[in-house]
């Protein structure tokens, strides 16, 4: 008869126990289709860099999926929807959505940035970012460097993706150089903003070295020769520079 009263009230407290449980439970977590989302909070990462997306233009893109969740129970939002409509914009890289219980959905989007533009001979135009993916021509504007002539799109990925990238990492060249050309034979040139010349590199390796060469002439030779007397300076071999004076009637 004592274990028996022992084992009730052991199962009493087990009883109790877990109730209690379930009620702190659902204090704490109280039901979501009671819940109304009354903010969206939507962060772009590197949004002090100029890139193709904006609050607007998220908020816009959800809008036409019916995927804006404010005013919405947030038992109705579907954040890993979300996250998949959002990044099938070619100008996302990650999204990430999560909801609180205070009624906020939080939005955080990494986005893609531009390292080139491409306007090829063939009439594409497009941009590529850092990873060497193609990113569609829209109106935007901004100070990247132009590769024209006779590029492919695996041209572009695999070799122009390099060049915009190390170019981009350069505060020298990146506010130097204006337009890269491709010739036929797959090397390349370079028309940089200041001085009236092309830069001829050649292959599109070494590209380094190229322009350490470079910077060293232009520290020491056109700063005091002038930037405009010669049309074509060639890099393309170690060790020399190669230039051809600019023609009187040119000037």
């Amino acid at each position: 008869m004592v274990i028996w009263k022992k084992t009730a009230i052991i199962l009493a407290d087990c009883a109790l126990a877990v109730y209690l449980l379930l009620a702190v439970t659902a204090f704490n977590h109280p039901d979501e289709s009671q819940e109304v989302c009354t903010e969206v909070n939507i962060h772009i990462e590197d949004g002090a860099v100029k890139g193709f997306l904006n609050v607007d233009e998220v908020k816009t893109q959800l809008v036409r999926a019916h995927l804006y969740p404010l005013g919405d129970n947030l038992s109705a939002v579907d954040v890993r929807k979300i996250e998949e409509t959002l990044t099938k914009n070619p100008f996302v890289q990650t999204a990430q959505c999560f909801k609180t219980q205070t009624g906020r959905v939080h939005i955080t989007i990494a986005q893609r940035l531009p390292v080139i533009r491409v306007k090829a001979d063939n009439g594409e135009d497009y941009y590529v970012d850092a990873d060497g993916n193609v990113m569609p021509n829209v109106n935007f504007t901004s100070d990247l460097v132009i590769a024209t002539g006779n590029i492919q799109r695996k041209y572009a990925q695999k070799v122009l993706t390099g060049i915009g990238r190390y170019l981009a990492q350069q505060p020298l060249w990146g506010n130097q150089v204006e337009q890269i050309n491709v010739l036929s034979d797959g090397t390349i040139e370079m028309v940089p903003r200041v001085g009236e010349h092309v830069v001829y590199l050649g292959r599109p390796d070494h590209l380094e070295h190229k322009l350490a060469r470079l910077e060293k002439f232009y520290k020491y030779g056109l700063s005091k020769a002038g930037w405009n007397k010669y049309s074509y300076i060639n890099v393309e071999f170690d060790n020399q520079i190669i230039c051809k004076k600019r023609n009187h009637r040119e000037m």
